[in-house]
């Protein structure tokens, strides 16, 4: 008994909260963007929205499951759940099924799985593992590097697999270790580099350097009394400059032609309406067109006959906007951010 109501009294009702409000404008969406018709369809394991409720339930009885049984078992085995993992990506690399581009997943009957979203799992349970050693110190340098190389190997081979969204999921790690307390500064320098490589893309690479180098010899005259700091403003300016230089080849060379469009497009650097930037525009006038209060459910006439493909899985939020509005997606966008932040803080 007391160990049942230990259980209970330390589980974040906040978040459990959040978290199935999240899932149930989830699922409420895909339904409305599915057409169904009848109360009973909902389990039509033939629709989206059925096999969605499927893995609902069973994503129910997994955490059930987690919270009954004792924390030792997946501390004991963090690392073999790991490398299982690690396993089945290259399994995946050779015998997975291509969709949409990405060889990221393995066909099972009428059941697709995807094996980087176990892989998740697996991750944060080994680098929760790591963290926990007693040898670990959180103040060494090697820690960090470590605990982001055990996130970053299956990233990468999720990069091979063609599946670069799932992989940068994996850059949220980071916030784990900030949270375990690492200093905040290598976020943010992640971070500026994010920003660096966005306007170098804008604006080029010598505009980009002369800004650098502006604001660098505005650091150098407000520090001029001490000039200890020479070395590393000097530094900074060396390294940045660098970064700036590597964009362009980076971009060129190691990016598929069409991650290159996708990204041209989202940044406004071309313009592509029936190519790479088709879905983002129909989606854009489908949230557009649902106002401030929204068309009402299972009323989005815009997402419920095809007009933005991908409709009930990547282009989801669609249906929010048409669908409820404004209103709808400021409650969706608060509830997300509600989540995270009680996560991570």
């Amino acid at each position: 008994m007391k160990s049942r109501e230990s259980i209970i009294g330390n589980v974040d009702w906040v978040i459990v909260l959040l978290y199935f409000l999240l899932v149930f404008f989830g699922w409420l969406s895909i339904y409305a963007s599915s057409g169904g018709d009848t109360a009973g369809s909902v389990f039509d394991l033939s629709t989206r929205y059925g096999k969605q409720l499927l893995w609902i339930g069973l994503a129910v009885v997994m955490i059930v499951a987690v919270l009954l049984i004792d924390a030792k078992f997946f501390s004991s085995f963090a690392f073999v759940f790991y490398g299982a993992m690690i396993l089945v990506l290259i399994g995946v690399l050779l015998f997975g099924k291509t969709v949409a581009g990405s060889r990221s997943w393995f066909q099972i009957g009428s059941f697709a799985i995807q094996p980087s979203e176990f892989t998740k799992f697996a991750t944060a349970l080994a680098v929760a593992k790591y963290l926990s050693m007693t040898h670990v110190d959180m103040k060494n340098l090697k820690t960090p590097v470590i605990a982001m190389s055990l996130a970053g190997f299956p990233a990468l081979l999720i990069l091979l697999q063609n599946d670069t969204g799932s992989a940068l999921v994996y850059a949220s790690f980071a916030l784990v270790l900030f949270r375990e307390g690492f200093s905040g500064s290598v976020i943010f320098f992640g971070f500026v580099l994010a920003v660096l490589f966005i306007l170098t893309l804008l604006f080029g690479e010598i505009y980009m350097i002369s800004t650098i180098a502006l604001l660098l010899i505005l650091l150098l005259v407000f520090f001029r009394k001490t000039r200890k700091n020479y070395k590393s403003i000097i530094a900074l300016f060396l390294l940045s400059s660098a970064f700036v230089f590597s964009v362009n080849y980076a971009f060129q060379n190691v990016l598929e032609p069409h991650q290159k469009k996708r990204i041209n497009v989202l940044l406004g650097i071309e313009e592509d309406l029936r190519g790479a930037g088709y879905n983002v525009n129909q989606s854009k006038i489908a949230i557009g067109s649902g106002g401030f209060t929204g068309k009402g459910f299972r009323q989005g006439m815009l997402t419920r006959y095809n007009f933005v493909p991908e409709q009930s899985t990547d282009f989801i939020f669609c249906t929010v906007g048409e669908e409820w509005g404004f209103m709808g997606t400021s409650v969706v966008i608060l509830l997300f951010l509600g989540l995270l932040v009680r996560i991570v803080v």
